[in-house]
């Protein structure tokens, strides 16, 4: 009971491996490679749910020899009479017999019934198949009409479940035999017989030696048709080889055989299907690498030259920058003396960063204005102009069109050797990239620019620098109003009033015009001390920033359609060789099911 279950459960794997196979053939994938292997999936899906219609159905069995093997003899004999015609010397079977207990039709396994001979036996052997005698492979026919004997023979071929491979000592060699086993193992269990055993020396070992190499030959017989067919027709019980080979048969083909060999027939189709995409795949794949070191080689320079562009921009317009840093400040420091003094110079800068957003002409400048307000004023203004294209955006940024169309070129070469669509690396296409590309990584530096500010803010608005800045404002401010209040109060009218002596005259224009200068120019050094710090800090930022999106990091959207085919086309081929991996696990689990049939390797 558990070995029967263990049986089961091994069906159940290959019908959800058969479920699995619909799935990766219903993927689109425009690649001629996967569409090869598509199409050769599609026939083998089509072959397993013809074998799934009749999967209970008597098995097909049918014989394959060269020219005079006996094949004839020996299925008159399994028969008990003479159903086909035999012949040693030359070709006698040209139309297939088909022979099955009554009211078994050809129909029933798909065959057309016009291409074969019916005769109807009531045998035991035939209560769970079907007897075909096929065609001689090797006979020398005009195969420009078509209708020859290999041509019947390969018509009949797929519909059969156990090949009777029938051969001599003097044709187990036959190389055009060979060459049909080999087309016709797949999708079917094999038994080796060797005739003429009257005549002919025992070679059953050499030709199992023959055979190891692509075939596991099962158990092999030794029998004499001749005699097998007379002990028939005389009506005696089968005797030596030939009765082992009728009692094989009888056990092997009884009972749920039919389903277990028609799955693992199913299965070696699967297994072989699968090996020949993995080659194909394996081919036609080998032009991605190149082609994706071309996509990153070419990315990683253009991406380059835009952050080199971009940092330099940065770098020579920090005042943009530094204005928004001192807002933050500001925020952050509420109201005090020396806050007050960076208002009234953020409100100077105020008026500069107006006027030089209304000169803001590409995307990296706009990033210097701010990553906010200035984001959404640039956009109105270039919605309003509608001037340029997409590769004018582009190249505006950081590159020319000599650039992007040498990049188009290189990459347009490798995508070609791949066989893959080459619309993503047209020149207008690629353009349409870079554009997205210099707009994304526009938003993506402003937003981490901003976040450096919001950190700078923070690193500078701690009470030991605001301590220092704000006593230091406070020392000439307090000694200004000491000045101030004592010629005023004490000078002027204490002195005079309580008579201490002659009153100082009042301070004139003079003394607060050089008061006033004196402190505008205290604040002066005080700001360029202060904003010195800011600058340095955006400068390391700047360069952080820099390192952080060197090379191709800066534009995954250049060559994005490309990249992504690529990885799509490598994500296909796991999911092939997944398939394949589970079909040969399931194949090695199956392969002794049927006892002691033989299969392909």
């Amino acid at each position: 009971m558990s070995h029967e279950l263990e049986h089961l459960t091994l069906l159940a794997e290959v019908d959800a491996l058969l479920s699995a196979l619909h799935d990766w053939h219903d993927r689109d994938v425009r690649w001629p490679a996967a569409r090869e292997c598509r199409t050769l999936v599609g026939r083998l899906l089509q072959r397993s749910d013809a074998v799934r219609v009749r999967i209970e159905a008597p098995l097909v069995v049918a014989t394959l020899g060269g020219t005079g093997v006996g094949k004839s003899t020996l299925v008159n004999a399994l028969a008990g009479d003479d159903v086909s015609a035999a012949g040693r010397q030359r070709p006698t079977t040209r139309q297939p017999t088909f022979i099955a207990r009554p009211g078994v039709e050809p129909e029933l396994f798909g065959i057309d019934p016009t291409t074969v001979r019916r005769v109807e036996r009531d045998l035991p052997l035939l209560n769970h198949a079907v007897l075909i005698d096929c065609p001689d492979p090797d006979t020398t026919e005009d195969e420009a009409s078509g209708d020859t004997n290999l041509a019947r023979l390969r018509d009949i071929l797929p519909h059969c479940d156990v090949l009777l491979i029938v051969s001599t000592q003097q044709k187990y060699r036959s190389a055009r035999v060979s060459a049909e086993l080999a087309a016709a193992a797949t999708g079917a269990r094999l038994v080796f017989v060797q005739t003429h055993a009257d005549v002919d020396d025992d070679v059953r070992e050499d030709w199992r030696r023959v055979l190891n190499e692509d075939f596991a030959a099962g158990e092999m017989f030794y029998v004499d048709g001749v005699a097998a067919l007379a002990d028939a027709r005389a009506g005696r019980a089968p005797q030596g080889d030939f009765a082992k080979l009728v009692d094989f048969l009888t056990r092997q083909l009884a009972g749920t055989a039919a389903a277990r060999i028609r799955r693992a027939n199913v299965l070696d189709l699967i297994d072989e299907t699968l090996e020949r995409c993995g080659v194909r795949y394996e081919s036609a794949l080998s032009p991605l690498a190149p082609l994706e070191t071309a996509v990153r080689e070419q990315r990683a320079k253009l991406g380059a030259q835009l952050v080199d562009r971009v940092a330099m921009e940065l770098h020579g317009n920090r005042r943009l920058w530094e204005e928004r840093l001192v807002e933050a400040v500001t925020a952050r420091w509420g109201f005090s003396p020396f806050a007050c003094v960076l208002r009234g110079y953020q409100a100077l800068g105020g008026i500069a960063s107006g006027f030089g957003l209304s000169r803001v002409r590409t995307p990296a400048q706009m990033a210097l204005w701010g990553a906010l307000e200035g984001a959404r004023r640039w956009q109105r203004s270039r919605r309003r102009k509608g001037e340029e294209n997409a590769a004018e955006r582009g190249a505006a940024m950081a590159w020319n069109e000599s650039d992007l169309r040498t990049a188009a070129i290189v990459v347009d070469g490798y995508v070609a050797d791949a066989d893959l669509p080459r619309e993503a690396v047209r020149y207008e296409a690629v353009a349409d990239q870079a554009a997205t590309a210099a707009e994304e990584f526009v938003g993506r530096a402003a937003g981490e620019l901003q976040a450096a500010v919001d950190q700078l803010a923070q690193r500078h608005t701690g009470w030991w620098t605001r301590g220092r800045y704000e006593l230091l404002l406070l020392v000439p401010l307090v000694a200004l109003v000491y000045r101030f209040l004592k010629n005023f109060v004490y000078d002027s009218w204490l002195v005079e009033e309580f008579g201490f002596g002659p009153a100082k005259p009042l301070y004139g224009l003079e003394f607060f015009l050089a008061a006033g200068l004196t402190l505008i120019a205290w604040c002066g050094l005080l700001l360029w001390s202060f904003t010195g710090r800011l600058k340095r800090g955006l400068d390391r930022e700047i360069d952080a920033f820099r390192e952080r999106l060197s090379g191709g990091s800066a534009v995954p959207a250049l060559f994005a359609p490309t990249e992504a085919s690529c990885r799509e086309l490598r994500h296909d081929d796991s999911k092939l060789a997944a398939l394949q991996t589970r079909a040969e696990e399931l194949r090695s689990r199956l392969a002794t099911s049927e006892g002691a049939l033989g299969h392909r390797r």
